[in-house]
């Protein structure tokens, strides 16, 4: 194994230890998704970015944002970071920390509904 890799396995191992509370908070509910058939993974690598939640079964990133990511040139980074995920054909949806902590259940209605439209069956 490279080195580069063994760093950023380390590095993800660090975050999943050290979550943010809103990360705790999504973590709970993201795992009750399984009885569903969604089995979602914390801190996954995608290209060189780490996505705080993925879910392989529909190929759908789950980001969690604090106050840095509303200055303008943290924005001009997540768009690009967002790009090159989405280019590897998976979706994002994004939460301020402060929705998942003070109402989790608004951020969990749209990931149902979004897990369920990437679930769906194409029409013919």
């Amino acid at each position: 194994m490279s080195s580069y890799r063994v760093i950023r396995t380390e590095f993800r191992r660090y975050l999943r230890k050290n979550q943010t509370e809103a990360e705790r908070v999504m973590w709970i509910y993201l795992q009750k998704m399984r009885y569903a058939g969604y089995i979602f993974r914390r801190q996954h690598s995608i290209d060189r970015y780490i996505a705080d939640f993925y879910c392989p079964k529909v190929k759908l990133a789950i980001e969690l944002d604090g106050g840095i990511h509303d200055r303008p040139e943290q924005q001009r980074k997540d768009n690009i970071r967002d790009a090159i995920i989405k280019s590897h054909g998976v979706t994002i949806l994004r939460f301020k920390n402060h929705e998942v902590t003070n109402d989790p259940n608004q951020a969990l209605v749209k990931i149902r509904k979004t897990l369920d439209q990437l679930n769906a069956p194409p029409s013919p």
